[in-house]
């Protein structure tokens, strides 16, 4: 099982590609769905790696992938300029979650 990244800059593409991962980088909605559907017509990439921009700016590409099908997993990664979440948005996951501060 391969894993495959799209990007939206070459600086994580090239630090995948030096790890051994193959992948693209698209800037557009219509670039994204075109490497979606040539990634997952490719039955031995088990894992799709997207930079999290993709996920706030096209949630309806990435949600309809993560809720339809079973594979490929897609996990979100933060690019070279960090995540755009909070320090502690783990901590503020688990209390909403559960509805215990810690």
């Amino acid at each position: 099982m391969k894993m495959y990244l799209i990007s939206d800059n070459v600086d994580t593409w090239t630090g995948m590609r030096l790890a051994g991962v193959e992948g693209a980088v698209v800037h557009e909605k219509a670039e994204l769905k075109r490497e979606l559907d040539k990634v997952l017509a490719d039955k031995e990439i088990g894992i799709i790696l997207l930079t999290e921009k993709f996920g706030k700016e096209f949630p309806d590409i990435i949600n309809d992938v993560k809720l339809n099908r079973k594979l490929p997993l897609i996990v979100e990664i933060p690019d070279r300029h960090g995540t755009g979440r909070k320090p502690n948005f783990i901590t503020d996951y688990v209390n909403e979650a559960i509805g215990l501060k810690l």
